[in-house]
């Protein structure tokens, strides 16, 4: 089936369209899900809730643009707004405007492990960490997606880097002490 029929289909309400569109475009927005989510669960339930307002909102897609970017835009929103609602966003007031720099030297934490960290960040520092760097959003787009400053995101994104730096030089001292040991025994 085109992705035209596909679509079509979708916004006339037939559950074998819908299951195939969640077949085809599930794993890509469970990416999107997980990076934004605190654990494997929450990127799960939130998956499911974009997938409940895709199929709610399908009848607005103009084909105008990627399909697959309305999705992800779908999910990002559907995710944030459910952030707004549980009132997860307690955001922080300081202008600081530094941004900490992770070294090119913690490049060996694995992928995993780097999701890990970004995963157990507060929410606030999580979701404006993976609006900017990992989405490309502008700190005036975060602010206007989030309700908050610019200063605030900007702020929000130096705190975010600062943890993931702290937990990465932990993890690399941890690694040293332990190639130590097996040197030793």
């Amino acid at each position: 089936m085109s992705l035209k029929a596909l679509i079509d289909n979708c916004k006339k309400g037939n559950r074998q369209a819908q299951e195939q569109l969640y077949r085809q475009y599930s794993g890509i927005l469970f990416g999107i899900c997980l990076k934004y989510s605190r654990n494997k669960t929450e990127a799960e339930d939130n998956l499911h809730d974009s997938f409940m307002t895709i199929y709610e909102k399908i009848g607005q897609y103009k084909a105008k643009g990627s399909f697959e970017g309305w999705l992800k835009r779908i999910t990002v929103n559907t995710v944030l707004q459910k952030y707004r609602k549980e009132e997860h966003l307690n955001i922080v007031t300081d202008n600081s405007e530094e941004l900490v720099e992770i070294d090119s030297e913690y490049a060996h934490i694995s992928l995993e492990t780097l999701l890990q960290y970004i995963q157990e960040l507060p929410n606030k520092y999580r979701l404006t960490f993976n609006l900017y760097v990992l989405d490309g959003y502008s700190h005036k787009e975060i602010s206007s997606i989030v309700g908050t400053s610019t200063g605030t995101s900007k702020s929000n994104l130096a705190r975010a880097r600062s943890i993931l730096k702290e937990k990465i030089e932990t993890e690399t001292a941890r690694s040293i002490i332990g190639i130590v040991i097996i040197g030793i025994l």
